[in-house]
């Protein structure tokens, strides 16, 4: 099959069957196209879409989020994860404000915090409908099944190859259609377990479906044991109606979130207490959950602690702080922290 007979397949295909009522692909600006690409790493839509009306209802352009704090960025991106990306978006938009400009060449635009190089092209090509190639999982999925490409597309050879065909096969026409077209088809038709080849427009040149290997591409990531990570959260409250959190160092896990403190063991967390003036009226152990990264296990028990008095030098350092019950749903929180807080401080 030509590249054009390609790229002909794929944008038939897309006019009757592609998704075309998705937020982002109303009213469509650089900015618009930026946040989704960004949300949509490594998350799918169903979960993105909240999110991303309640981003953009906060903050409707570049502008106001540039202007934001993190604080206020990091709470809104609460239970959607990885983020890095939220930090790197702000830091990106205020850059876009020095610059006076959204950037619209590929340069200009992996010069930004967090934007590589599939999410640049989606920008050049969707936002400003130039032709720039993408391969983002679902591009990467689609081309290693028509191609055969042996190999996890992680690698550095294989994924050198994806690029090289996806640049082949982008039209300098409709590229924006195109764009979405292509990843629509991997996230609706060559999806990666019971891929639906009977709906797909390529299989009169897909290598993998010719030789019945669809299953065989692309190659899985060698699987490896993650270690685990044993803490303990402190729960501190007053008679529930206020709980102690900690602020998390800007970068890292749950980077710049406000969380409960954490400690090796109980009993360490019960030192910190005493040291710190923090009379015990009550303390109860929670059950054991797991937290999963994408490099490791974490196993957190909640110890709760009931206590009639507050820290007031901790408190006055800003980066240990109590909050009202009320305050919960208002601040960043990770997505394991959150429920736990709102289960234990629920009716307050």
């Amino acid at each position: 099959m030509t590249p054009l007979a390609f790229q002909q397949n794929i944008l038939a295909w897309f006019d009757q069957h592609g998704r075309k009522d998705l937020p982002w692909q109303q009213d469509i600006s650089p900015y618009r196209v930026w946040l989704s690409e960004v949300m949509l790493q490594q998350t799918q839509v169903a979960t993105v879409i909240p999110y991303f009306l309640a981003f953009t209802a906060k903050f409707p352009n570049v502008e106001s989020l540039a202007q934001a704090t993190v604080d206020d960025v990091l709470q809104l991106w609460s239970g959607l994860g990885y983020y890095s990306r939220a930090r790197n978006l702000h830091k990106a938009a205020q850059r876009i404000g020095v610059l006076g400009r959204f950037p619209d060449t590929l340069n200009g635009l992996m010069a930004l915090p967090g934007i590589g190089q599939s999410t640049a092209g989606a920008i050049l090509s969707i936002a400003f409908n130039k032709p720039q190639p993408i391969l983002d999982g679902n591009v990467k999925r689609v081309l290693a099944r028509f191609k055969a490409i042996s190999g996890w597309a992680g690698s550095s050879l294989v994924n050198k190859q994806l690029w090289a065909f996806s640049a082949a096969y982008t039209p300098d026409d409709r590229v924006a259609d195109y764009t979405q077209a292509i990843m629509d088809l991997g996230a609706m038709v060559c999806t990666r377990s019971n891929p639906m080849c009977e709906n797909c427009p390529l299989t009169t040149g897909c290598a993998a479906f010719l030789t019945n290997r669809v299953p065989d591409f692309p190659a899985s990531k060698k699987a490896k044991v993650l270690p685990v990570k044993q803490v303990v959260f402190l729960l501190t409250h007053t008679g529930r109606r206020q709980v102690l959190l900690e602020k998390r160092p800007p970068t890292g896990i749950w980077g710049g979130l406000w969380s409960l403190p954490e400690f090796t063991s109980e009993a360490a967390a019960l030192d910190w207490c005493v040291a710190n003036n923090l009379k015990i009226r009550d303390k109860q152990v929670g059950e054991k959950q797991r937290h999963t990264f994408s490099h490791y296990h974490l196993d957190y028990t909640p110890l709760f602690v009931e206590t009639d008095n507050t820290m007031d030098v901790i408190r006055e350092t800003g980066r240990i702080v109590w909050h009202n019950a009320q305050q919960i749903g208002q601040i960043g929180l990770p997505a394991p922290i959150k429920p736990l807080l709102q289960q234990h401080l629920k009716g307050e």
